[in-house]
């Protein structure tokens, strides 16, 4: 398990699912916001590839977040678009809305970023989200990632197009808070 001050990130067991797809991809509103693609409903027996790891995908690490103090289940983050030819990846994640305004993002982000730049070598991270998702830019800035740009109207979301943010951080860039390994 990679640990932060207050979150392990760790392996998707298979009693998360049914949690987090409640919390997290059953609410419409969060999951067209976090997806990038139309929300649709799935039934319960369906593997949810948002959800269900297979060993053998490449270029996509999903972890389950818990609270270190107790290990409740928090959410999920994902370092997903792995290029290992130029060593670059993306960084997700979606805390259920009891965690939410508790600091754990920013810790999640430093979790990650120690997963991206010290266990896969990585050069690059980045982050994408929505101009208003404030919690995910200042999460990431806290981190040491820069503003980078912004595409303008790109996503469509619920009815109306919304600007994305785009956010780069540098493995030379990269100041880690402490270790996050035991």
């Amino acid at each position: 398990m990679l640990k932060g001050e207050k979150v392990g990130l760790r392996a998707r067991h298979a009693e998360d699912i049914p949690v987090l797809r409640t919390e997290l991809y059953d609410d419409v509103v969060n999951s067209a916001r976090a997806e990038g693609q139309p929300w649709r409903p799935l039934t319960p027996e369906s593997k949810d590839p948002r959800l269900v790891v297979e060993d053998t995908q490449e270029g996509i690490v999903p972890f389950s977040v818990v609270e270190l103090d107790g290990g409740t289940l928090i959410g999920a983050a994902t370092l997903w678009g792995i290029d290992t030819h130029h060593r670059s990846a993306h960084v997700g994640l979606g805390l259920l809305p009891s965690a939410r305004g508790k600091g754990y993002g920013t810790d999640v982000v430093a979790a990650l970023c120690y997963y991206g730049f010290m266990v896969r070598g990585l050069r690059r991270l980045q982050v994408e989200t929505l101009a208003d998702n404030t919690p995910m830019i200042r999460s990431a800035e806290r981190n040491g990632f820069v503003r980078e740009g912004v595409t303008r109207s790109s996503a469509w979301v619920l009815g109306e197009f919304l600007d994305e943010v785009l956010l780069g951080l540098l493995a030379h860039e990269w100041k880690p808070s402490r270790p996050t390994v035991p």
